[in-house]
């Protein structure tokens, strides 16, 4: 079902309705999903929603096109990136992330706040490794030292951790494929419980990816500052 955006009588914009952003496209809750129409199909609202077509239309009408037009570049923006759109399916589906953003490091920061990070068992001695380093590289540069081996060791952590970075993003496809099949109702995917399992998986990806991006960042100002 694609959301009502124009009156099938009369053309004129309708009020915006509670919808997600793939039933706003017309599209079902998969992943895999059709960039190419997405951006076709954007562009072909884009035309007829846009505020500057309505400015002769009553207040009422104004309104509801800036909203729908509002509604349209915030669904587009996140459906056409891979892993926000897995993010909000995750979201619209009851299952929230842990919060490993930037966001929430700075105001953890700002506060004194624990912030909420859970290490991935996989990488719980690369990741108390490499903090020794950073630790370590904080320290002479206080004191003015240079240790070209220690940042050789540190720019061999960053390689093997974007290594990490980008093999998750294919795991994640994975899983993609996985929640798709249920989405059409294939019986070997298609019970409450086996859509849990799938979301599951695709939440641990979504956070280990997270958490090594978050990684990554650190390095990067270790060795800027």
């Amino acid at each position: 079902m694609r959301a009502v955006h124009f009156c099938g009588s009369c053309g004129k914009v309708q009020p915006p309705v509670p919808v997600d952003y793939f039933t706003f496209f017309g599209f079902p809750r998969k992943l895999n999903l059709d960039t190419a129409a997405l951006e076709k199909e954007f562009y072909a609202l884009s035309r007829r929603l846009h505020p500057d077509v309505f400015v002769q239309a009553n207040s009422e009408e104004r309104a509801w096109s800036l909203e729908q037009s509002s509604m349209l570049n915030d669904a587009y923006r996140t459906l056409k990136d891979p892993v926000k759109r897995s993010e909000y399916l995750l979201r619209i589906e009851g299952v929230e992330l842990e919060e490993q953003s930037k966001q929430a490091t700075d105001k953890a920061r700002a506060t004194g706040e624990l912030k909420k990070q859970v290490v991935p068992p996989d990488l719980l001695e690369e990741v108390f490794e490499l903090n020794m380093h950073l630790e370590e590289l904080r320290v002479q540069k206080k004191i003015g030292e240079d240790d070209p081996a220690l940042l050789e060791e540190i720019g061999k952590a960053k390689l093997s951790l974007e290594e990490k970075y980008d093999a998750l993003l294919n795991e994640l496809k994975t899983q993609w494929h996985e929640w798709d099949k249920s989405v059409d109702g294939r019986t070997e995917y298609g019970t409450e419980e086996d859509r849990r399992k799938i979301l599951g998986r695709m939440l641990d990806v979504l956070n280990r990816r997270n958490y090594v991006r978050n990684l990554v960042r650190d390095v990067n100002e270790a060795l800027e500052n």
